[in-house]
């Protein structure tokens, strides 16, 4: 099978933020592993897919508005139908709010804050490739 990958850097905004102290929900790591999903289903079918489920996915470290995260993910199986898919988020670039409001370091070491497996389906009516 051809290799497909996919990344996307994002900030994390304060608009992201969910809990006290500018903490970013869990959820929207999964969000952002959705879209690395479609682009990975656009890669292999030419078309965005359906999401089936998550087979694993575990949190791993905090996250907070003003932290950039660099989404990774991969087909590592695909059937007719069904494309099974790794993700792993790392932090890139960490906010520093206790120097100043806009300050910010680039991480020498990403840190590993999220990682997932799951399984997306493309009908095969609506494949391209």
């Amino acid at each position: 099978m051809e290799k497909y990958t996919s990344t996307i850097r994002v900030r994390m905004s304060y608009k992201d933020a969910h809990y006290g102290g500018n903490l970013i929900d869990g959820a929207h790591l999964v969000h952002i592993f959705g879209d690395v999903a479609t682009e990975l289903l656009i890669q292999i079918d030419g078309d965005e897919g359906l999401f089936l489920k998550y087979t694993d996915i575990e949190f791993l470290a905090p996250v907070y508005a003003g932290d950039f995260i660099e989404a990774h993910g991969e087909i590592y199986e695909a059937g007719n139908t069904s494309r099974k898919m790794r993700f792993e988020a790392y932090k890139v670039i960490q906010a520093r709010h206790d120097i100043s409001p806009s300050a910010a370091d680039v991480l020498e070491e990403p840190i590993l804050v999220c990682k997932a497996e799951g399984i997306c389906v493309t009908p095969k009516e609506v494949q391209r490739k």
